[in-house]
């Protein structure tokens, strides 16, 4: 609870104010003149000041107090002081309030006037403690970041800030980064980072989406293919490997490629060499390798599904991109980004997005934005214009449209890549993962 200094020259107005405050659940301390105040602010801190203006028997100007006040005021800028006298002219208190003074309170007082009063300039110095800290954290924040391409990353988190600081002490390395996280959660924007604060940030930074392709088409996509390699293949295909040559290849959803596609991957990571499919001819590349995946690869490796020996090389380093209800503070600027400008988030719109759980990340705030800027008819959006589904009971009435054993069988169906089997149910992707999250299916 909030300490609070009162400082008085009469001990009946010292006590009645003690029990007052200390009833309320404050913390208070006492003097009896300017000079002991002012000593015992030296060694203990105060969250507040109650003082009077008169300290001498006989004192009715306020020249004691006004004196006091502008020593407050020097010492200690950012402590609220609130005047309490019954002889002080009306053109002095006008004077001090202009000069920085909370508020003036009469003697004798209303005690549920004074509680207020203090009540609020406590709310107030609060307020200005936490735009201080948070401009204090954004100078710092430059500085730290100074010079450094972020590849227009909004963040205010302290999770994403120290994520961020170890991507840039990465960026310069060639080592092989996974970054792993939920859908939507922004892991290809620190592949971004990775790539714009190295040394190949004037190479191609190539990037593949490994869930959106098909499995037999994969091994084409990366090492490239020779006419007539497979059907329809009329001209020689250039690799995605090939095309990051001397720069960076970003590899997402990489738990989706191929046992044969990873022995391949293994052998360029190892030797830099491959050959195109239907080739004889061994090429040699120079790539950096990131790589993104949402699902566990240590279970995947249990279950023969994923190479031990390419883990270990794909995860050199690895980078965990927290999902957005893990870092409730990046909520809001992220939202004020999405929604550019064009319209305001009212105050209980932007206690609703911070309440919600975000199960698509930050994917799905750009969405909800989007959506609300096209539905919302006037300058500020209201709760109703983001259309969340907040209700728990409403959440799982909209989840379960789906039977779990239809998405079950979809996936059995489509040896477990997501992408086809969202296809086969008729929603997207991200869709698919709600439903799965919410049954609890394991990510293939």
């Amino acid at each position: 609870m909030a300490k609070i200094l009162v400082i008085d020259d009469n001990d009946a107005v010292l006590t009645a104010l003690l029990t007052l405050f200390r009833l309320e659940g404050y913390q208070v301390l006492t003097a009896t003149d300017p000079s002991q105040a002012l000593a015992l602010l030296q060694t203990e801190p105060v969250d507040l000041i109650l003082q009077d203006m008169n300290f001498a028997k006989g004192e009715m100007t306020g020249s004691q107090g006004k004196n006091l006040f502008y020593q407050l005021r020097t010492s200690y800028p950012q402590l609220p002081v609130v005047l309490m006298t019954a002889w002080t002219a009306l053109d002095m208190v006008v004077e001090l309030v202009k000069a920085g003074a909370c508020d003036y309170i009469a003697k004798p007082w209303d005690d549920q006037r004074l509680l207020m009063t203090v009540q609020n300039a406590l709310k107030l110095k609060q307020l200005q403690d936490q735009q201080r800290d948070a401009d204090r954290k954004q100078q710092e924040r430059q500085q730290a970041f100074a010079g450094k391409d972020l590849c227009g990353l909004v963040f205010a988190s302290t999770a994403m800030e120290r994520l961020l600081q170890t991507t840039l002490q990465l960026a310069p390395s060639q080592a092989a980064v996974l970054i792993t996280g939920e859908n939507g959660s922004g892991k290809e924007g620190i592949a971004q980072i990775l790539h714009a604060n190295s040394p190949r940030a004037t190479k191609p930074l190539v990037k593949v989406n490994m869930g959106a392709l098909p499995a037999d088409l994969m091994e084409a996509e990366l090492f490239g293919a020779e006419a007539g390699a497979y059907t329809g293949l009329t001209k020689a295909r250039i690799g995605r490997f090939e095309a990051a040559d001397g720069g960076t290849l970003f590899l997402d959803e990489i738990g989706n490629l191929s046992l044969s596609g990873q022995m391949k991957l293994l052998r360029v990571l190892q030797t830099g060499e491959f050959e195109r499919l239907g080739s004889s001819v061994t090429r040699r590349v120079d790539v950096r390798l990131l790589s993104a995946t949402n699902a566990d690869l240590t279970r995947a490796i249990a279950l023969g599904q994923f190479r031990q020996d390419l883990y270990y090389r794909i995860n050199v380093v690895q980078l965990q991109v927290p999902a957005l209800r893990e870092r409730v503070d990046d909520i809001l600027p992220l939202a004020r980004h999405f929604l550019g400008g064009h319209k305001q988030l009212s105050r209980e719109a932007g206690q609703q997005l911070c309440q919600y759980h975000w199960p698509g990340n930050v994917r799905e705030l750009q969405n909800v934005c989007q959506r609300a800027l096209l539905l919302c008819q006037s300058e500020t959006i209201l709760p109703a214009d983001l259309a969340l589904e907040t209700d728990s009971g409403a959440k799982a009435r909209a989840l379960d449209d789906i039977a779990r054993s239809d998405i079950e069988q979809a996936l059995a169906a489509h040896q477990g890549i997501v992408s086809r089997a969202a296809k086969a149910l008729g929603i997207t992707r991200q869709a698919l993962y709600r439903r799965m999250e919410f049954y609890g299916i394991a990510t293939p």
